[in-house]
This record gives C-alpha cells, structure tokens and sequence, in this order.
C-alpha cells in the first residue's frame, strides 16, 4: 500500500473517532483532488491528509502553499455545486509525522 493512501486511510479513521461521518474519499474532477470529504454535524469538512518523513522545508503544514489551497477550493466549489443546498463548510489539514502521529488543524485556511 502506498504511504500517501495508508497516511488516508489513518486519517479517515481518526476523524472517524472523534465523530465525523466519512461522505467521500479522494473526489476528483478537472481542478483537483480532495483527500477526504466528512460531516460534521451540519458542517461539511474538506480535509487535506500530509505526511512527511522529515521536518526539512517546513514539514507537512507547509506543503499547502497558496497555490495547492486555491486548488482546493475550486475543487471544493465543484464538489458543492453537485449538492441541492450549500452546507457551511470548512477546510482541515490532517498533518502526520514519521511515526504516524497526527495533528488535527480544523480551520486550516479561510475562504
């Protein structure tokens, strides 16, 4: 298995654990890729899954730079415009570490 798709599957389950509902898994369409799509409550959760080995250039939080973030959000609006009524919605980053540790960072960026 490959690490990035383990590094999902790990944060998928932790999120689970803390109550989230799991709606979809790797959406994609011609803007991007979304890791992992939940529920929380009535707010609907774009959550971006990073793993680094080393902490060298940053580390996992830095590889979503601006560019990767408005990625995200035009996927994001794709994802929303199929639905019949816009949820509040926010966007999370599921950070790991080497030895699979990870760090939860609701509200990652705004829009």
């Amino acid at each position: 298995m490959k690490p990035g798709v383990q590094a999902e599957q790990l944060a998928a389950q932790f999120l689970q654990r803390q109550g989230l509902t799991l709606v979809e898994s790797n959406y994609r369409c011609r803007f991007g890729e979304i890791d992992l799509i939940l529920r929380e409550g009535e707010t609907l959760v774009f959550a971006e899954v990073r793993q680094r080995s080393r902490s060298d250039f940053g580390g996992a939080a830095a590889s979503i730079d601006m560019h990767k973030q408005q990625r995200l959000i035009l996927t994001a609006q794709q994802y929303l415009a199929s639905l019949p009524h816009i949820p509040p919605c926010r966007f999370d980053a599921l950070l790991l570490d080497a030895a699979s540790n990870i760090e939860w960072v609701k509200n990652a960026f705004e829009v």
